[in-house]
């Protein structure tokens, strides 16, 4: 049976639909990248803060200089551009050059992560590694051919996309209470035309069911050729509608562009007698790397049930999950640093460490909490505070909810460690 799924994958088929999702991927990619630099978020997001919290595992990340930085975003807009137009060679160095430069600066602050951003970083690693005959450029575009696996490889890293965010929606808050949204979108009734409806109270209630069938559900309608066509056009209303009302950056345009890659563009090629593509050199590399490359996009986003406690107030397990704007969250935290010396405490500031955005995302998740704790520690020991005490008082509040502790204030920061232990420090969810 593994052999006859293995044949099956690998019938050639058309390149034009990898060679229309390189095209407007990469078009994206230039976008936003030159977007990035022209409003300024390199010196924002890198340059100007003291302290970068990190991914576990990536401590060792850190920004280059502001010269080196800029030429990071260059590389990664000639990245782009090879994986439009370049073949052969030149392809495998722009997409390999795409996604080490775009990880990278990623990886620099974990304040900044999105899903979209680890969605671009996931894609641009499947096109670092296609085979061969997949680095064709857009001179192939009628003739040239791959194995099916090649273009199913996307669908389905699409198809994580969508379908765990629909299933990430099934919860009490979303489908019962309607909330985040019954929180948002009242804030946009000023659009013209359309924003009377933000007012009515049935509308969040529409919206969060709406949204969690379609996620469930559009990958399918998008594959089946009788439905594609209409699939797409709720593509582009539901993504333009999502870019209008939040602030998501270029999400919505990478996947109007990324889905094109579920049509079927062979009235645009040439017929012709499709031989079999069996002769991929390195077939067994595809198959491990592949193999353990989706078995982990499938069970990863499941490790939230190894932790008690509710997901969205704890955050174990949160991220890699696809779960988009699920919950409104936001918190103040105040560090204690106690001079084990003296006895004596002072209270931090911490704008003097991080910029607005980095306290607003430090103050709601546990690790980064954690993360700040032991930099304020280091920092402090070398004012002369000794060994010095951290605790935090951090109230946070979960989709309008009255505030609570989310870290016991008791706790010394600097005696945890981040690990994938459930974390005692943690407060129970009070609600």
């Amino acid at each position: 049976m593994f052999e006859r799924w293995t044949q099956k994958l690998s019938k050639p088929t058309s390149i034009a639909p990898l060679l229309v999702f390189r095209l407007f991927f990469g078009a994206m990619m230039v976008f936003g990248t030159l977007r990035f630099m022209w409003l300024g978020w390199i010196e924002d997001h890198y340059i100007e803060p003291i302290f970068h919290f990190k991914y576990w595992g990536f401590e060792w990340v850190e920004p280059l200089s502001k010269t080196g930085l800029y030429i990071v975003h260059i590389l990664m807009i000639l990245g782009a551009l090879g994986v439009m137009f370049a073949g052969k060679m030149l392809y495998r160095i722009s997409a390999i050059t795409l996604f080490i430069t775009f990880t990278y600066t990623e990886l620099i602050d974990l304040t900044y992560y999105l899903n979209h951003y680890y969605f671009v970083s996931c894609i641009c690693l499947l096109l670092a590694i296609l085979p061969y005959q997949a680095t064709q450029n857009l001179k192939n575009f009628k003739t040239g051919i791959v194995p099916q696996w090649v273009i199913l490889i996307f669908k389905l890293q699409i198809a994580f996309v969508y379908v765990y965010a629909g299933l990430a929606k099934i919860n009490y808050d979303w489908l019962i209470l309607a909330l985040p949204l019954k929180i948002w979108l009242p804030a946009h009734s000023s659009i013209p035309i359309i924003g009377e409806i933000f007012t009515w109270k049935i509308t969040p209630y529409l919206f969060s069911w709406f949204g969690m069938l379609y996620d469930c559900l559009i990958v399918f309608f998008l594959a089946y050729r009788k439905t594609g066509v209409m699939a797409y056009i709720t593509v582009i209303i539901f993504h333009s509608l999502t870019g209008l009302l939040f602030q998501i950056g270029i999400f919505p345009l990478v996947m109007m562009g990324g889905t094109l890659i579920f049509f079927d563009w062979s009235k645009w090629t040439q017929k012709q007698n499709l031989q079999p593509t069996t002769n991929i050199s390195h077939l067994a590399f595809y198959k491990i790397f592949l193999g353990v490359y989706f078995l982990f996009q499938t069970l990863f986003p499941w490790r939230f049930l190894l932790y008690d406690g509710k997901l969205f107030w704890t955050e174990q397990g949160y991220r890699f999950g696809w779960r988009v704007m699920l919950m409104e969250k936001a918190g103040t935290a105040t560090f204690y640093i106690k001079n084990t010396q003296t006895g004596k405490e002072t209270i931090v500031d911490n704008q003097v460490f991080l910029n607005a955005h980095q306290e607003k995302q430090m103050a709601m998740q546990p690790d980064m909490i954690l993360q700040f704790a032991h930099f304020l520690g280091k920092y402090y020991e070398k004012k002369g505070f000794g060994k010095p005490e951290v605790r935090v008082e951090a109230y946070v509040t979960l989709n309008a909810r009255p505030s609570a502790l989310l870290i016991n204030p008791k706790t010394d920061l600097m005696k945890e460690k981040d690990t994938f232990k459930p974390k005692k420090w943690i407060m129970p969810y009070p609600y």
